[in-house]
């Protein structure tokens, strides 16, 4: 195999890049799939897509959570997430990957009580987990999916403000 070929020279190029092309809109069942695994957490309040893209997402939150208000934005609209700093009670969506560290933070700092999103599987790191934990947040779950031609597995998780996390994570390094 091609040393530029190998899945390790692919995602230090994928890291690397200063304009990223990761704009994938997730399949509409995928999203049916996603909201209903965070209806139970979700009753009141305000819900907020904050990578609007083609509206999958949000054009669904009323058949999903109809006693709750909606907010988006969407970069291409001029609405952009990293500006936004009205008060939410839950965010929902499939963000861009390569941002994920900089979407964390800003999720973070808007303190909803739930946060969820479909992410690629190799996303989900330690560091990012106790990130989330040592700001108040645990996974409350995660769902494994694969979409075709997307690289790799993806993932549904969903942090809760205030719970213990159903995953852990130890720093010690074993040697076999």
């Amino acid at each position: 195999m091609d040393k530029n070929s190998s899945i390790d020279q692919v995602s230090k190029n994928i890291q690397k890049r200063e304009n990223p092309n990761d704009v994938f809109y997730t399949p509409i069942d995928l999203v049916k799939t996603h909201l209903e695994m965070v209806k139970p957490l979700i009753q009141d309040g305000v819900i907020y897509d904050p990578f609007f893209g083609t509206g999958n997402y949000y054009n669904e939150y009323i058949n999903y959570f109809p006693n709750c208000d909606y907010e988006y934005s969407e970069i291409t609209m001029g609405k952009d997430f990293f500006l936004f700093d009205k008060k939410v009670d839950a965010i929902v969506s499939n963000p861009p990957y390569s941002m994920i560290n900089k979407v964390l933070e800003k999720c973070v700092e808007l303190k909803p009580k739930i946060i969820s999103f479909l992410l690629a599987f190799h996303n989900i790191t330690p560091k990012r987990l106790k990130y989330m934990e040592q700001n108040g947040y645990g996974v409350k779950h995660f769902h494994l999916t694969k979409v075709y031609s997307w690289y790799g597995y993806s993932i549904i998780i969903t942090f809760e403000k205030g719970v213990d996390s159903c995953i852990s994570c130890g720093s010690t390094v074993y040697k076999s």
